[in-house]
């Protein structure tokens, strides 16, 4: 078909085009035919002029295939353990209510079964990669450890899909490697003209790896991002805090956004030897004293009158939230973001334990003891964290500074593993588990035996109580995810029915023996997974 001809053929459709959507009663249709057979031959015309234009289409260059994705390196998941996986993928949680059973939920135990193969360093068999991106798009607790089990792969499939266009966003950079400290010209180069996430991600991984190199590259361009952008970056600072932060940080507390200006304050703060936390001291301080007038000791508050320049300059919020005064709201603060070492020298040389020990005057200790424990949190402070947690077994529970179980949760969370477990396993010997739900989270797993044993004891003595078991069911449920799968053995004598007391929820026995019936089945299973994933030669890896 020449050029010429091609030309005709599309004017004479865009005139029959024209003609039908303007009618032929309206414009003379380029037909031999009028009247009533002018638009049954207008079709006719278009008909043919249809096929003719089809016929004329010019074969193309076909699209280049996708290149294939690049190889998985490591090792390949042992039979037993890829019939697993498969297993774990295909079971879905159940879309009614009702007992559970005593089956085991597969589904509770795929973050944990992805943790156990990573920890191996497996490679996910191809076959189960479509799944797994199901499943990491459909609960975001997984997929991380989905993300990293599946490897590039994932990735490269993900881009043929718009439905797995997350794994792209979950990935640093895109699924592309990112630059190291020792690349600087495409450290660079991805900085100035990377995405958002990809900045992100490069500001993060940078600052793990050289924290001098991730902080020039954060001032390199601080002046021209958007607040919230700054906000982003700013956080990233929170991974290695070091002295060196400072003079960057000390310049913020002047940024145009209250937002960035805060959390420069929060982290100078977490600096104890800084400017700003001297500040904060000088100004907490001189609000509290002990008075040794009476017949006791007691601390004696002065609240700040006014939120002056200089304290909202260091990230102190002049407006209190409703329902605070705001005296109390400015002690708070300015106690939070004092060093904790600067108490001992104010009250008298006293340990963090003698401090918390003390009466507190005119009501408020509540705010003193809780800016106290913001402050431990905050300065990750083993000491006084023990000291506002108290002993696990006095009657105030948490002990005479923790306000919520909020707060125990986050004191707790500066102890170290072992520490944290005995003290909840003594919380719960005492005080049981109606409590102690939110304290079992920051306990590592598998929990520590001596915190085993205190939650199945707990369970135990519930069901001998008459307790409703659903109402312990979150317990029952993070027992099956956490308890040591070597605790399996302890459960079976409590697996077996008991006679019901007589004030106990109808059915109640019943309940209770397929929970326990579901938890020795659980860890069981966990153990078989373990064993599984061990690599050969390797016996009960965990």
């Amino acid at each position: 078909m020449t050029s010429t001809s091609t030309a005709q053929a599309g004017h004479a459709w865009e005139e029959l085009v024209t003609t039908a959507l303007l009618g032929t009663d309206r414009r003379t249709p380029p037909v031999s035919a009028s009247g009533r057979e002018a638009p049954v031959a207008l079709l006719d015309a278009a008909a043919v002029e249809t096929v003719r234009r089809r016929a004329g289409l010019r074969p193309v260059r076909a699209a280049a295939g996708p290149q294939p994705a690049a190889p998985d390196g490591r090792p390949a998941l042992p039979p037993a353990a890829a019939r697993r996986l498969a297993t774990l993928l295909t079971d879905r949680p159940g879309t009614g209510g009702g007992r559970r059973g005593a089956a085991p939920d597969l589904m509770e135990l795929l973050p944990q079964w992805l943790a156990l193969a990573n920890a191996h360093g497996y490679a996910a068999p191809p076959e189960t990669l479509p799944a797994l991106l199901d499943a990491a798009r459909g609960r975001t607790d997984l997929r991380t450890a989905a993300l990293t089990f599946a490897g590039t792969r994932a990735l490269w499939l993900a881009r043929l899909n718009t439905d797995w266009r997350f794994a792209l966003r979950a990935a640093p950079g895109g699924g592309s490697a990112l630059p190291g400290a020792d690349e600087p010209e495409r450290v660079r180069r991805l900085w100035q003209e990377g995405l958002f996430a990809e900045r992100v991600a490069l500001l993060t991984t940078l600052r793990a790896q050289d924290a001098p190199a991730a902080r020039e590259l954060l001032v390199s361009t601080w002046s021209t991002e958007r607040a919230e952008d700054r906000l982003m970056f700013l956080d990233s600072l929170r991974t290695g805090l070091e002295a060196a932060d400072e003079p960057f940080l000390e310049g913020a507390l002047s940024d145009r956004s209250r937002n960035v200006r805060s959390t420069a304050a929060e982290l100078l703060s977490a600096l104890p030897t800084s400017a700003l936390a001297g500040r904060m001291a000088r100004r907490a301080t001189a609000c509290v004293a002990v008075d040794h007038t009476g017949d006791t000791p007691t601390i004696v508050v002065e609240a700040p009158h006014e939120c002056d320049p200089g304290m909202e300059r260091d990230g102190v919020q002049p407006k209190a939230p409703a329902g605070r005064g705001e005296r109390s709201w400015w002690l708070g603060q300015l106690v939070e973001a004092a060093p904790l070492d600067a108490w001992s020298a104010r009250l008298g040389g006293r340990s963090p334990e003698e401090v918390v020990a003390l009466p507190v005057a005119d009501d408020w200790q509540a705010e003193l003891h809780g800016a106290w424990c913001r402050a431990a949190v905050r300065q990750r402070d083993p000491n006084w964290s023990r000291a506002l947690l108290g002993a696990p077994v006095t009657p105030e529970a948490g002990g005479p500074g923790a306000v919520s179980l909020a707060e125990r949760a986050k004191l707790l969370a500066t102890l170290d593993a072992g520490e944290r477990a005995e003290w909840v396993a003594g919380f719960i010997g005492t005080h049981g588990l109606s409590e102690a739900f939110q304290l079992l989270g920051v306990c590592d797993v598998p929990w520590a035996p001596s915190l085993g044993r205190a939650v199945v004891d707990a369970l135990d003595i519930a069901r001998d109580a008459g307790s409703y078991p659903w109402s312990f069911s979150g317990v029952m449920g993070l027992a099956e995810r956490c308890l040591d799968p070597d605790e399996a053995a302890r459960l079976e004598p409590l697996t077996a029915a008991t006679e019901e007391p007589e004030d106990a929820a109808p059915g109640a026995g019943g309940y209770w023996a397929e929970a326990f019936q579901r938890l020795a089945t659980t860890l069981r299973l966990r153990a078989t997974m373990r064993a599984e994933l061990a690599p050969p030669g390797v016996v009960g890896a965990s």
